[in-house]
């Protein structure tokens, strides 16, 4: 069985359903044979302070998005981008999940992917070879964390980047 995996998850909700995260907590994620050390920070404004004090032990990050709060895109966004463009993570994979497609309205991949900013910028869901290039593994996988669906076909994939 590989090694252990560090994530940071920049999420209000984990992988099991609770109230959104107050306190950073970590806990341990298995999908098929990898484990994964998660952090999840929660994403409110108090909690976005701390999360350069994990950049330096993270391989890889998941950012956790409401696909239901379409008012709450930009905001996403900005974060998003902010997570992106720090040096600190220039060689991080970053698997962006679309939470909540359970819900009606919530948006689909290719909405989410355009208030983002993320159309032209993801490398590919499959065994993309990026071992050569400067190019950051980068992708946007939807899910329903209360329906147990989608995710772990993000951390599969993610998987494959971390060193």
């Amino acid at each position: 069985m590989p090694g252990r995996r560090r994530c940071f998850t920049c999420s209000r909700m984990r992988l099991v359903q609770h109230q959104p995260t107050q306190y950073p907590t970590s806990e341990e994620l298995s999908i098929g044979k990898i484990k994964f050390k998660a952090f999840d920070l929660g994403g409110h404004q108090i909690a976005r302070r701390v999360w350069k004090d994990y950049y330096a032990k993270v391989d890889a990050v998941v950012y956790l998005v409401d696909a239901a709060d379409k008012e709450r895109f930009a905001e996403s966004k900005k974060e998003l981008d902010a997570l992106l463009s720090d040096d600190s993570l220039a060689n991080v994979p970053f698997l962006v999940l679309g939470n909540k497609i359970d819900i009606p309205y919530a948006a689909s991949e290719d909405e989410l992917r355009y208030h983002l900013g993320l159309s032209n910028f993801t490398t590919g869901k499959g065994k993309v070879n990026l071992a050569d290039t400067n190019v950051r593994p980068l992708e946007v996988f939807m899910c329903s964390i209360v329906r147990k669906m989608g995710y772990g076909e993000g951390f599969r994939w993610m998987s494959q980047y971390i060193k």
